[in-house]
Formats: C-alpha cells, structure tokens, sequence
C-alpha cells in the first residue's frame, strides 16, 4: 500500500509515447484502488486520461528533482526504464556528460564531437582515487581495474561493446592509453609505446566506413596487457575474432573498403610508391561498389604515415613495410583481372594474355602469369586416383578470384597480427597479472542478416549471459556481506537461445553438417532447420518467416532478428583452390612465401580452409563456424578468470551530429546491452541502500524524542517498522539499512510532510506574532496621529489670530503713506513748472545772441576757406605723388614678406622643421622686425615732415584769409571749390595712411604666429625626440623580457632533464642489482634501457662557469624528452624482425677506442652483454644527433630573432636625429649583443650533458699532470690539509656515513666549508690534479649520501645547502670572480667540478620537493577537500552511490587527514630548510612550487567530484584555503607567488556559496570568478548539488545565461577544464657573498671523527 499511496495529487509519472518513448505527467487527482482511469496533465498542459484496468497497469512513477542527473542509475529511487532514459536525456544534453555509472556498468554516450577530457591531467587526477569519489569517466573504470589487481593480484577484463558507430574503439584506446601513462614513466618506455602504436595499424588494416560509423571495427579483438610487480607494463597481447573478410570483395551502397586501401590509393604520388602501379579508388573493383571514397574530415595520405610509423615503432623494416603495401596493392590489382565467358553454354572462362591487372598482380607477388590465369578459371579434381583439370564457368571463376583475394587479405591479417604481438613481447620481467581490454561488435540487426551478423549476435548471446550471471553474483555477495535473508533473486537466463546455437543438432552443427555434404545448399540447411527445430521438437527461441522458405528468426535477448540463408554455407566454408596457393607459395616475395608456407598455416585455422582434389586433413576441413565457436569458448574461459569491468557504448543518433539525444535509437541500445537488465536485477532486491548513519541524519525528523546519534542503528530499527508496515519493503544489515524500490521516495514524501505539517505550525505561531507586532504599531501611529493634528489646529488658531491684528496694523500704516505720497507729488510738479518756464525765456535770448556771433564768424570763415583752397591743391598733388610712390614699395616688401610666409608653411608642412632652418626662420624674422623698425622710423619722418607742412600751411592759410577779408565778396564760388578738391585729397591722402598702417599691423601679427609656430615646432621636436626614446627603450625591454622568458623556459627544461637523468640513474642502479646482467649471454634479444644512465657515480659534463647573479643560469638547448620514436626506429635498436648476432669486440672496436677516449673504465664487476652495449650505443648516438639538431635549431632562431632586434635598434636610431641619442642606443646594442653571445656560448657548452660519460660506465677522474707545480702562494693561511691514504675516511665520516642526528646537529654548510679548505690547501701546494680528484671524489660521494637518503627531507636540505655552498666558495675564488677582488683565485680548473655541483643543487632540491609533494599529494584532498574543521556543516545525502569491487575503504575518523596534517607537512620542510639557513627566495620558489601542486590537486577534485560540489563544502574549502593562507602570510613567503596559486581554489570556494538564481547573480559570478576559466565554472556549476532541501539546483537557464556573459569575457585561461598538476618551475639560486674561511673561525665537532685533518 506505501507505493498506492505516492499516486496522489502533484505525483509525477511516466506514459509512453510514440515519438518520445516516455513523457512526463502530473497527476491532477488523488488515486484510489478500484479507479478505472488516471487523470494527468502533461507538460504542456493537456489533460489526459490514463486506463487503469488494476493496480499493475499504473504507470512508472517518477523520481524526485533532487536525484535529477544522478550519475548512478542504481542510486534512483525508483529503476526502471523512463527514469534510465530521462537521467541519462539530463545529463547527456543538459550537463554535457557523456559517462553515466549504472552499477557496475558504466554507459558511455558517443558525443560526435572531441571534448578535453582526456588529456594527461584528468589521467593524473583519476589515478589513485576511488570510483566512488569521482565523476564517471573512462578513466574511473580503467583505474578502477588497475587498483582492482595491484591489491588482489587477479587478472582484470574490460569488456567494451555497442553497436557500430557507438564509440567503442575511441573507448579501448582511451583505456590503454590510460594504462600506458600509469604503467609507466612520465617518458614513455618501449612496450608502453608500442601498445599506442598498435592501434593505427589495426585500425588501418581492420576499420572500415559504414553507413553507421566512418570508423567502424570489422573485428573482434581482446587485449591483453600484462604488469609486472612494481604495476609496469612488460609485455602485450592481441587475439583477434571473426575478421569480416567478405568487406575486401565487397561493399554495400555509402560503405567503404578497409581504410588501408584508400590511404594507398591517396599516397600513389609517394616516389617509394610508383612501382604499385595504383591509381584512384574509383577505378578498382574492390573500393568503388560503395560509392564513397572519401571520408569527411580525414586525410587518408596522412594516415598512411601515421600507419607507417606505428610499423616502424614496432619494429616492422621499411623494406617489410613495401611488401605489405605490395600484397596490398596486388589484392586491388586482383580485383580488376577481367575473366570471360567462353564455349557454346558459358560452361568455360578464360583470361585474356594482356590482361595488365594480371601482369601487375603477378609482378608485385612474384607469381606466374601465365599459371595464375589458368588456374583462375580451372580447378584439379581426383577421380578413381586420377587427376583431372576441369573448367569452370565465368560465374565460379569470379568467386575462385574473390575467395583468393579474401584469403589473401585474411592471412595477412593474421601475419600482422602475430607481428604485433611478437613486437608486443618483452623479456623485462615475469608477468605478474595482466588486464585484458575486449572490444567486440555489438548486437547487430540490418534489412538483411547474413553469416557475420549471425555470428556476431550468437557472441553477444555469450557476453550478456556472462554479464547477467555476474551482476547476480555481485548482488549476492552484498547480501551475504550485510548477513541479509535472502531468496534467489530471478533473472532471464538466455541460455535456451545459446542451445539453440550451440547445442548438440544446433544450428551451428546443422550448418557445419550441411557443408560436409557434397552438393551441400543453403536451402536443404533451411529445411534442416525447419524440421531439427519446428516440427519435430518446436524450439521457443525459432520461428519461421510466413513469406519466405530460406530464411529463418532467432529471437535474441536484445530483438528478434531475421536471418537469410543464402551465403551461409560459402562463408562458413571460406573455401580457397589448392593449386592457387601452390603458386603463392613458390612467389619470388619472401613475405608472400612465407604467408602460404604449409608450417605457417596454423593462421588458417582462423581463416578458412584450403580444398585440393584429394581428401585433405581434418585440420584443414574446420569451418569458419566451428573455429569462431572455439576462439569465442576461449574467450568466455579467460574472461571467467578474471574480474570483469563493463562499458557499454550508445550511440545518441543516426545523423553523427554532435549532442543530440534520439530516444527511441537509445531505449533500443539500452534494452541490447543489457543496461536495463541490470536495472531489473537490480530492482528485483534491495537498490536503495543506506549506513545507519547517513538514514539517522536524512530521516531524523521522522523520529519521536529526543535520538542520539551514537545509536543510530536501534533509533533505525525502531522507527522503521513504524513508518513502513510491511517488513517485506526493507531489511536491516550489519552496516546498512535495505530498502525495495520506491520505498526510499514513500521516506522521502513522509520526510516532506512532517516538514511540511511542522512549517505550517511555524507559520501560524510567525504570522500571529507578525499580526500583534502590527497592531501595536498600528495603535501607536494612531495616537501619535491624534497628538500631532490637535496640536496642529491650536497652532492654526493662533496663527489665525496674529494674522488679524498684523492686518489691522498694516492697514493703518498704509493710508498715512498713500496720502503724504500725494501731497509730496503735487508740491514737486509746481516747482517744476516754474523752472522750466524761466529757462525757457532764458534759452530764447541766448540763441539770438549766439545767430548775431555766426553770421559774423561765417564771414570769416568763407574768406579763410578760399585762400586755403587755393593751398590745398598744391600740397595735394605733392602728397599724391608721395603716396604712389610709397605704396608700390610697400606693395613690393608685401609680396616678398607674402613668399617668405608660404615658403615657411610649405616647410612646417613637409616636417622639415629642423634646427637649421628654424635658425633661417629666425633670421627672417628679426630682418623684418628690422625693416618695420625701418618703416616705423621712416613713418615718423614723414609725419613730422608733414606736420611741419602742415603748420606752413596754415601759416598762408591764415594769411589767405587776412587776404580775403581784405579783397571784396564776388570771389566767394571760386574758393569754395578749391577747398572742395583740397578735403577730397586730404580724405584720399588720410585713406591711404590708414591702409598702410593696417598692412604694417598684419605684418606684426605674422611675425608673432611665426615665433608661435616656431616654439610649436620646438616643442614637437622634443616630444618626438621622447617618443623615439621611449619607442627604442620598450623595443629593448621587450627584447630582454622576451630573452628572460626563453631563459626560464630553457632552465625549466634542463631542470626536467636532469631530474630525468635522476631516475634513470636510480633505474640503473637497480638494474644492476638484477641477477640476469651478471651471468652469461644468451639468444635472443633482451631489451635494454638505451636511453638510462650505465654509470653509478658519473660527473656531470664539462660547462663554463655560472654567472654570479644566478646558480642555474645558464641555458639547456634540449627538451626534457628523450629522441622520439621515428628517430629511435631509425637505428633499429628493437626490431624483432632482425635478430641481432653477438658482435663479438676487439681492442681495436670503435666501443673500446671511444671508451679509452673518452677516459670511461671497465668495471669488471658489471658484465654487460655485446648485444645491450650496441643498443646503448645506438640509442645514445640517436640521441646526441637528436640534440644537436634540436640545439643548431634554437641557435638559428636566436639568431634570427637578434637580427630582428638589430634592424629595429638600427631603424629606431636612423630615425633620430640626435647624435647623441643614437651613440647610446649603439652602446645599448652593442651590450645586448655581447649579452647574446654569452648565452650562446652557455648554450654551445651545454652539448656534452647528454655525452657517453654519463651514460656507459663509471668515470674516474682523470690525473691530469701538470707541466710543473706551482709554487705555494704566500698570505694563504688557516687552511686544512688531507693526507692523500686520509681521503676515503674523510669523504665516508664526513658525507656517507653520517648519521642522521650528527648531521641534523652541525652548523649549516660545515661540511662544505672543510671540503672546501682541503680542496684549498690542495690548490696552494701547487698539486692541481688532487685538488681537482678531491672535488670530484666530494661531488661523488654527495651524490651517494643523496641517494642514500632519498625518503628523508632533513638530509636532502642539509646536502642542497653544502653543494650549494661549496659552489658559491670555488666559483668566488675561480679565476673569472678573484680578479674583481682580492681572494686569491684557484690555480686548478674546476669549472666541471662547478657544473657537477649546479646539477647536484638542482638533484637535491628536486628530491627535497619530490619527498614533500609525494606526502602531500596522498593528503591534499582529504584534508582540504574532506575534512571537517568547522564542525557540523556536513550532511546526508538523498542517494547514495553503491558500493563497487575497486573501490577501497578510506581513513575514518582520527586517521583520516585534516589541515594539522598538511601544515605539518609543510612546518617541516619549512623547519628543515630554515635550520640550514637557506635564503629566503629560495624558500619561497620551494613553497610555490609545493601550493601550486596542491592546489591544483585539489581544484581537480572538486572538478570532478559532485559530492565536493555543494554549498557546506565550499564553506569549508574556503575555511581550509584560509588556513593555508594563513600559514604562508605568518612565515612572509607570499612575495614568491605562493599566495597566487590558490585564488582558483578561492574563487571556487565562492561560487559553491553564492546565490545562483538571478541574472544579477550570474554577472556578480562572471566578475568575481577571473581565476576560473569558462569551462570550470560551467563544470562546476553542473555538478553542484543541494545542501539541504533548503537549497535547489542550479537551473539550466542559468548555466546558458552564464555562458553568453562568459563569451564576452577575454578568457587568459587554458582551454582544458582541469589544472596541470605536474607543471614545475624552474628554481633560481641566488647568489649571495660567501665569507672567508679559516680554520680559526671553524668548530669541528668531534662525532665527525675527522681529527686526522692538519691545520695548515
């Protein structure tokens, strides 16, 4: 009754539908038992009526919102077949997730498109970590297998199967790509290598287009990689099953022959392949049936030489690989041989002499003509013990052509096969375990299922009986773990179907039968079966088709599925003429010889059969039918031994368009693969599974009184039988509590409505105390209202009354000075009245007086004005004359200043304002300032002239008008019109003037624009002279930045190198431990590491000194990767084809004459085989021809970038003008360029680190005699001297054989500083050499004690300070530093012994962080990820995750790490390094380093792990960064950028706590978030999971709308989602003063046992 009772009002269910399969519905109306219908309302709300005939017929009901996108199918709450689809709908579309667990299975949808979610960070962050824990993924499986053996030492399987085009073999190279980084090295070794290289050509050879998949496999193959004791790949395997060898002579319409074919065709241009005489595709018989010869998005040409490559990798010669491409090309050739029909019936064939594909395929296979035509078109019989050749007919010639060239095809299938795996063998160790990778063909159903289809389905049947039973197992050991009653949980066993098949008179044994018949037909075998299976003993699991009688149904487990009988009996035969291959094996070829060879046809048994005209072998009689029986029965015994691990592959859609779900396509995959019958299995027990714990802490609400949590087991077992009546729905375990499917959800809807029942309470008590709270204040506004408006209107009163006696007031005011306004104003207009009148008397008098005074005056003034006309026009004329005069010079100086002025802005214009012709302008200027001045005084002349005229004139003119009052009246006319023409003149004249003065105005005002213009120019001048200053310096700050970059990047990858050759020494070191290297050689070859250092104790290479500024500066021309792998296929150090003879050496063999130049010694207690010392050789010298190309490389690019720099450096300076500016930017060139050739001479003295000396045996130094000995240096004193018979006891008490507390005790750099005196006194006393052999002897034994120690942080600071000291000390008294001082230098040349110590600095720092790191990275997640340092914040999931076979117990309670643990990591480093008094920098680059490492680490985590994505865990996550920042601050190393590493994990810890809802949000997040890239936030996003019932969600409209604000932002962050967890950065070793040293400032301990040492 519990589930009747969760069809109620709000429900969600699920009805089919045709198009979607399954949608979703609410329902409207509560469900009673006896209903007849179901009222729904669908998604786009429509009402509908579901029939309910009783309660089995109610439609599945859905799972709550909170389990929506779960990546466990089993951890629903209710398992069925919509609840699958939808999940796996969400996830696929919504969150982009291609994985999907389902128990033990995982499901993996192909995308159609590439993802970054397969690089090497998401292969570091899967490795090591539980299934449990991370997100679903390819790799979580791999991992999971991996872990799975190393702990219980059983083989592992992991089956991968689905339909074509579903993405199976993608998923079986992901996987062995997996188990090559993490069964190997960071360089990846030989095997590992060659199981990479073994896909290409497997997919050349045995991949081909279909209408399904462009890459579809067309065979079976089972991959087994074999581990040896340390988890290291040693050897490989490949068995292959059911090659559909029919594909060669034949292709269906949009399908394509094998790739192999079409990559030849596209390389026929190649001039090796000229000689196959091939053409296009189009015109072969063989690849053109299909109609499609070209594949979108691929390069057949370069997949080609990808093939060839992997063939070289595994060892296949260049000239092997031409008679591959020979057979190959011949198949295509064979294709085209025409054969006629001949005789009167077409009883007869033939082929024509000059048929040039026969003579093309028999030159490429080394065969007859000739012989290959005539037994083409006949066969031999015996009859009665005679032979017979009889003829056949064009039709069965065809078929004899097309079996030949399958034939041929298929063995050379299987010769590459066994090539492989031969190349896949190593002799490195025993195998311990090994993990098989099987990637087979999927369920298969077409229009017409023939023979391939058949046996293709009858292997499936086999697989998911496998499947089923041990998912069965599974779930019953759970049972009896939990100590569970349990009855036999009942599943579908299709073990009739594979009777039917298999069994005795099965359809296998019918066929078989059938084909052992001489005139055997497919159609007799149908009536076999009709009669085996129908009539006589009816079979459930065969039916007959109504419409066909050569057909038949087989009803599979996945789908009925109709076969056709015709071909059945010619494949199963796979029939091929003796006498065809005969001829091939009497071919010129060897390859194709040794094909055919009787001994080799062991590969036929997989193949087919040969039929002669005598009666052959039984061997040789196997069908094709019977061989796949047992190959498959092989298989199912090996995978029987081994723990299996499933993957099921679907395919989303038919269109190959990237994301798009098709449902019913999905639904039929999934009912295939057996996903729903683990479903099924699944919901037929208990699926629901919870501890004590997480029940009390999700159901706690549904207990009465008060419950401890320490006794959550009773409080469940109490309250249980309560809540769910029926016993049957749960049952109680040791650890866990069981519940039926659904009765998690009836849980879930009683959890929702206490809470809901107890909301409600809450919001009655709220919603009174709210009403009460607003009624007071309602109250009190109404008084306080009351108070205001009484006090108001009294205040209106008696404002009222104011008013009143103010207007009174105003009134009375107001008339008293209205009526003395009146009055005033009629007083003033009478006064007025009176004034005017008497001065308007007075003015009448006054103009008759002043009309008697004009008449008199004007008298006067006519007489004056004839004598001055007559004056007038004298000087008028002579003014007149002046003025033209003046003018046209005027006019002259104008247009000469005018040229002046356009010449001037022609040159401002043309920017040709430089200082000379400033100057020039100047000049000019003060010239006419100087003619103005000139002008201006000649003005003046001329108006004092003229006012002296002037004055003269008026003289006459007063004495013309004395004259005129004298003479009478009548020549008044006259005289008027001399004054008239004399006003024109002096008006003309005045005009004239002012013209002249406005031009001399202009004049001045042009001189001011050009002395503004020529500042202008001054100014701009400077500015550019700046710009070009500032143009030049940032060119060659980008320079020395961009030289700076190059510099890390290098000391980067000569660091990675050096650590490389670290492990590689430690490699050696325990290979010689092995007791193979000491015995005798034997045959065979045995695989030697090449590329690995042969000396224990080697010194480092020869180099120059370091600059003072920095310990590692100098430069390593080399990557950290050792040569690739075309260069060592060059050499041919492991070809398996070539086995290599012992070479037996001499003392004149190149090895000794080198060995002897190169001082390297013979340890006779190291025995090495010729044979490895050969490929050692080789492979070093691929290497160092590797180097050398990769160095002359880097030094041609430096050098074209310097020239680069110089051309701009020398355009920069053309451009100035200044002399001086140019002579420093020379000198700035100049000290650039000796800057370069340094660091090029650092780098040309870097080719000898990679020389034989550090790579064959152990070097001795050399004693080196010096011509004379030196004598002592006077003022050398307070040194100590070593007796040479004292040198191993003081190297062995001082360095290797000091204990730990001894050595933790000394003061820092104590042994260094002894070293170096001794290493001193050596020097002064003129014995060069054994100061040299004492510094290589320290080097050496430094190098012992480090690898000696290797586990302990103590020691490696205590040894990286003494080298590092004992560098600085002799590269301060070499001869390069003591001339700028006054040490005296050292006579001997110890730059080696230097460069040895800047290598063994690098080694221990390395090891000092790798000791660290190693600790930490075992702790990083669960101490800032897991654990819980603010208390309380944790709480129980809806779902939980079931339990799988690889996953292991992890650390509870006081063993499970926190922060206390890493910081102590961290405390003691930082103790370590502190007590040796390293530098600061130094401290900081190590802890940079180390929280880099971390951090990285753990946002990795978070990005895959959905149950860290929540909003308490980023609350903790953000407490826990806190406290590591905290950390870092107290102890000042923030200014290295260890603070920095941490803001992405910061960041994340904010997202999980902020608001995800609203717009507003999403741009709060795309500003806050930078440290995160685009990818991380949406994956983050994606998998946050709700806190509480409190929290929801993040909503699919909000991840789209992040998104679009996303792709406006400048992303700097990498593409990929996850952080690289192995990036390292170069550290630099500062360089600070070291002090004098003498003995009398040294406090020699006694526990150093080093009294033998003299004070010198």
């Amino acid at each position: 009754m519990a589930t009747l009772e969760l069809y109620s009002k709000g429900a969600s269910v699920w009805i089919p539908d045709s198009d979607a399969v399954w949608v979703s519905a609410q329902i409207i109306q509560d469900y009673k038992p006896g209903h007849k219908e179901l009222l729904l309302q669908l998604c786009d709300r429509n009402e509908v009526r579901y029939p309910v005939s009783s309660s089995s017929d109610l439609p599945p009901l859905g799972n709550p919102d909170i389990l929506e996108g779960e990546n466990d199918l089993t951890a629903l709450s209710f398992l069925h077949e919509p609840a699958v689809l939808h999940n796996l709908r969400v996830r696929f579309l919504d969150y982009s997730s291609i994985y999907t667990y389902c128990g033990i299975v995982l499901v993996a949808i192909n995308p159609y498109e590439q993802l970054p979610i397969y690089g090497e960070e998401v292969i570091d962050a899967y490795s090591g970590q539980d299934m449990n824990d991370m997100e679903p993924h390819i790799f979580s499986v791999a991992e999971n297998a991996y872990r799975t053996m190393g702990r219980e030492e059983r083989n592992q399987s992991i089956i991968i199967s689905g339909e074509s085009g579903s993405g199976k073999t993608v998923s079986a190279k992901f996987t062995m790509r997996f188990f090559a980084v993490v069964g190997g090295s960071a360089q990846q070794t030989s095997v590992e290598e060659k199981v990479l290289a073994s896909n290409p050509i497997m997919e050349s050879i045995g991949n081909a287009k279909t209408t399904r998949n462009d890459n579809s496999s067309r065979f079976g193959k089972y991959i087994e990689i074999g581990f040896g004791r340390k988890g290291d790949i040693i050897r490989a395997n490949m068995r292959t099953y059911l090659l559909e060898k029919s594909r060669v002579v034949f292709q269906a319409s949009a399908e394509r022959n094998y790739h192999i074919f079409y990559q030849l065709c596209a390389s026929r241009d190649l001039p090796e392949m000229r000689g196959l005489k091939l053409d296009a595709p189009e015109h072969f018989r063989y690849t053109n049936q299909g109609g499609e010869m070209q594949i979108p998005g691929t390069d057949d040409m370069s997949d080609l030489e990808l093939t060839r490559n992997s063939l070289t990798v595994l060892g296949v010669q260049p000239v092997q690989q031409m008679e591959l491409f020979r057979i190959l090309s011949a198949v295509l050739h064979l294709g085209n041989v025409n054969i006629e029909a001949s005789g009167r019936s077409s009883d007869r064939s033939y082929v024509n002499a000059d048929d040039r594909s026969l003579a093309i395929f028999s030159k490429l296979l080394g065969v007859e003509g000739s012989q290959m035509a005539h037994w083409l078109c006949h066969r031999r019989l015996t009859v009665g013990g005679e032979k017979l050749v009889k003829p056949m007919n064009g039709q069965q010639a065809v078929e004899a052509r097309d079996a030949l060239a399958k034939h041929i095809y298929g063995q050379l299938f299987t010769w590459t096969v066994h090539r492989l795996n031969s190349a896949l063998r190593s002799q490195r160790g025993e195998t311990r375990s090994f993990i098989g990778v099987l990637d087979i063909y999927g369920f298969e159903t077409f229009e017409c299922n023939s023979f391939e289809q058949f046996c293709i389905n009858y292997a499936n049947e086999k697989l998911q009986q496998q499947f089923n039973r041990h998912v069965f197992h599974l779930e019953q050991e759970e049972y009896v773990r939990e100590e569970l009653p349990w009855s036999r949980i009942e599943f579908s066993d299709n073990q009739e179907c594979i009777n039917l098949i298999e069994g005795q008179m099965g359809m296998f044994d019918l066929l078989d039968e059938e084909c052992r018949m001489p005139k055997g037909s497919d159609e007799n075998w149908a009536r076999k079966l009709y009669d085996q299976h129908l009539s006589s003993k009816p079979h459930p699991h065969f039916r007959k088709p109504r419409l066909s009688n050569s057909a038949f149904i087989v009803l599979h487990f996945a789908d009925t599925v109709q076969y056709e009988c015709e071909g059945f009996l010619d494949k199963n035969r796979d029939t091929v003429f003796e006498e065809l291959i005969n001829i091939l094996k009497a071919s010129q070829s060897e390859l194709v010889s040794e094909l055919f060879q009787q001994h080799g046809n062991m590969a036929t048994v997989a193949n087919g059969s040969v039929r002669s005209g005598k009666r052959a072998t039984r061997e040789h009689k196997l069908t094709v039918g019977f061989q796949f029986r047992q190959s498959l029965q092989m298989l199912m015994d090996t995978l029987n031994s081994t723990t299996p691990h499933y993957v099921r592959c679907i395919k989303p859609n038919d269109l190959k368009e990237p994301f798009i779900f098709d449902p019913k396509r999905t639904v039929q995959q999934l009912r295939a693969c057996g996903v729903l019958e683990t479903i099924r299995i699944s919901a037929a027990g208990y699926p629901s599974r919870w501890t004590y714990e997480e029940f009390f802490s999700r159901y706690r609400v549904l207990l009465r009184g008060r419950q401890s949590p320490d006794n959550a087991r009773g409080s469940c077992t109490h309250i249980l039988p309560e809540l769910i009546p029926d016993p049957d729905q749960y049952c109680f375990g040791k650890t866990k509590v069981f519940f039926r499917s659904g009765q998690v959800a009836f849980l879930e809807r009683l959890r929702a409505e206490k809470l809901r029942v107890a909301a409600v309470i809450i919001q009655s008590h709220v919603r009174g105390w709210l009403c009460r709270i607003r009624y007071t204040r309602i109250q009190w506004a109404v008084v306080t209202l009351q108070r205001y408006s009484r006090g108001m209107l009294a205040r209106r009163l008696a404002r009222t009354l104011r008013y009143t006696k103010a207007a009174l007031v105003i009134q009375k005011t107001y008339r008293m000075v209205s009526v003395r306004q009146l009055f005033l104003m009629i007083r003033q207009a009478t006064i007025t009245i009176q004034a005017f009148t008497r001065g308007a008397l007075t003015r009448r008098r006054h103009r008759e007086l002043l009309a008697e005074r004009a008449v008199l005056l004007l008298q006067a003034r006519v007489r004056g004005w004839m004598e001055r006309r007559s004056y007038r026009r004298v000087r008028t004329t002579v003014v007149f004359m002046q003025c033209c005069v003046r003018r046209k010079a005027a006019r002259k100086q104008l247009l000469k200043l005018k040229t002046e002025a356009r010449s001037v802005e022609k040159y401002r214009q043309l920017n040709k304002g430089m200082e000379v012709k400033l100057m020039q302008l100047q000049i000019r200027a003060d010239q006419q300032a100087r003619e103005s001045a000139a002008l201006r005084e000649t003005l003046n002349t001329e108006r004092d002239a003229a006012s002296a005229e002037l004055e003269t004139l008026r003289g006459t003119v007063q004495k013309l008008e004395n004259r005129l009052q004298e003479k009478p009246q009548p020549g008044l006319v006259i005289s008027e019109k001399e004054v008239e023409e004399r006003r024109r003149a002096e008006e003309k004249t005045a005009q004239e003037i002012i013209l002249l003065t406005q031009e001399l105005q202009a004049l001045r005002k042009e001189k001011e624009a050009f002395h503004k213009e020529k500042e202008a120019i001054s100014v701009r001048l400077d500015e550019a002279k700046k710009a070009q200053e500032e143009c030049v310096n940032q060119a060659v700050s980008q320079a020395v930045a961009a030289f700076q970059t190059e510099l890390d990047e290098e000391r980067r990858k000569y660091q990675g190198l050096l650590r490389e050759f670290t492990r590689l020494e430690q490699r050696y070191d325990n290979l010689k431990e092995m007791p193979f290297l000491n015995e005798g050689g034997t045959k065979g070859h045995r695989r030697s590491d090449s590329i690995q250092s042969l000396s224990s104790e080697p010194l480092s290479p020869p180099s120059t000194p370091l600059s003072p500024q920095s310990l590692t500066l100098s430069l390593s021309p080399f990557t950290s990767a050792f040569p690739s792998p075309e260069s060592i296929r060059r050499v041919s150090v492991t070809s398996p084809s070539q086995e290599r003879r012992p070479f037996q050496w001499t003392s004149e063999s190149p090895m000794d004459q080198l060995m002897e130049k190169m001082d390297v010694s013979k340890d006779p207690a190291v025995k090495m085989k010729a044979e490895d010392l050969a490929h050692a050789y080789d492979a070093v010298r691929v290497a160092n021809k590797f180097l050398e190309n990769q160095l002359q490389s880097q030094r041609s690019q430096w050098e074209e970038e310097m020239e680069a720099v110089r051309r701009q450096l020398h355009q920069a300076i053309a451009a100035s003008s200044s002399a001086a500016q140019g002579q420093e930017l020379q000198e700035l060139l100049e000290v650039r360029e000796q800057e370069c050739v340094r660091l090029r001479r650092e780098v040309k003295d870097l080719r000898n680190t990679v020389s034989l000396r550090r790579l064959l045996t152990q070097v001795f130094p050399s004693a080196l005699v010096t011509d004379g000995l030196s004598p002592s240096k006077p003022g050398v004193s307070g040194l100590l001297e070593c007796r040479k018979r004292d040198e191993t006891k003081l190297f062995k008490n001082l360095i290797t054989d000091i204990r730990v507390d001894v050595a933790c005790s000394l003061p820092p750099g104590l042994p260094a500083k002894v070293l170096f005196l001794c290493v001193r006194h050596a020097d002064v006393s003129g014995d060069q050499a054994r100061a040299q052999s004492l510094c290589a002897a320290a080097v050496t034994a430094m190098k012992t004690a480090l690898k000696k120690y290797t586990k302990d942080v103590e020691m490696s600071a205590l040894w990286l300070k003494n080298a590092w000291l004992l560098h600085d000390l002799l590269l301060k008294h070499s001869h390069k530093q003591s001339a700028d001082s006054d040490v005296p230098p050292l006579t001997a040349d110890l730059t080696p012994v230097t460069r040895s110590l800047s290598d063994l600095c690098i080694q221990a720092y390395q090891q000092m962080l790798s000791i660290t790191g190693t600790h930490l990275h075992s702790i990083t997640v669960q101490a800032l990820l897991e654990s819980e340092t603010i208390p309380g914040l944790s709480a129980g999931k809806l779902a939980v995750s079931r339990k799988r076979s690889g996953s292991d117990p992890r650390p509870m309670g006081g063993d499970a790490p926190t922060m206390a643990s890493v910081l102590r990591e961290l405390g003691a480093l930082h103790a370590a390094l502190t007590h040796q008094a390293v530098p600061q920098t130094l401290l900081e680059q190590a802890f940079h380093q180390l929280i880099n490492m971390m951090c990285a680490c753990a946002l990795n985590s978070v990005l895959l792990r959905k149950d860290l994505c929540c909003w308490s865990r980023g609350l903790q996550i953000g407490y826990n960064v806190s406290l590591l920042e905290e950390w870092i601050r107290n102890r000042n190393l923030q200014a290295g950028g260890a603070v920095a590493p941490m803001e992405p994990l910061i960041q994340a810890a904010k997202l999980l706590q902020v608001g995800k809802k609203s717009d507003g949000d999403a741009r709060a997040i795309v500003e806050t978030c930078t440290a995160l890239s685009s990818q991380q936030i949406v994956k983050i996003l994606t998998l946050y999971t709700p806190h509480s019932d409190l929290d929801e969600k993040v909503s699919v409209n909000f991840i789209r709308t992040i998104q679009v604000l996303l792709k406006g932002r400048s992303d700097a962050q990498p593409a990929q989602i996850l952080m690289d967890v192995r990036k390292e950065f170069p550290v630099t070793f500062p360089q600070q003063p070291s002090p004098t040293l003498s003995t009398e400032h040294l406090v020699i301990p006694d526990s150093l046992k080093i009294s033998f040492l003299r004070r010198a």
